[in-house]
């Protein structure tokens, strides 16, 4: 008898705690896919024509999960991103690089 009540209480504990998460993975999964190699023009420093304005790469990147982007378009089969915290007018574009990594577009500054 008292095996079979350890038995019972320890497959219930088992089961439970299957269906228990704290979420270890949150943020860390890739919604957005990494591109093989970056696109050529991309690397050739041309710019993207967004909104009617010139948006030129930046030869750095920043480190953003991809659940702190979201796309608004596309550019040359490239998907273009923003930070979600980011409005109108934007500061900066964004290019996937790498895994939680973005190459960066800034508008020309006039000198």
């Amino acid at each position: 008898m008292f095996n079979r009540k350890f038995y019972m209480v320890m497959m219930a504990f088992l089961f439970l705690t299957g269906c228990y998460s704290s979420g270890g993975n949150i943020g860390q999964l890739q919604i957005y896919k990494v591109p093989v190699m970056e696109a050529e023009w991309i690397r050739n420093g041309e710019p993207i024509e967004f909104e009617k304005e010139s948006w030129y790469p930046v030869d750095d990147v920043e480190h953003l999960l991809d659940s702190e982007v979201i796309p608004v378009g596309e550019y040359r089969g490239v998907q273009i991103f923003v930070e979600k915290v980011d409005v109108r007018p934007y500061e900066r574009l964004y290019s996937k690089f790498n895994v939680n990594q973005f190459r960066y577009f800034e508008k020309k500054k006039d000198d």
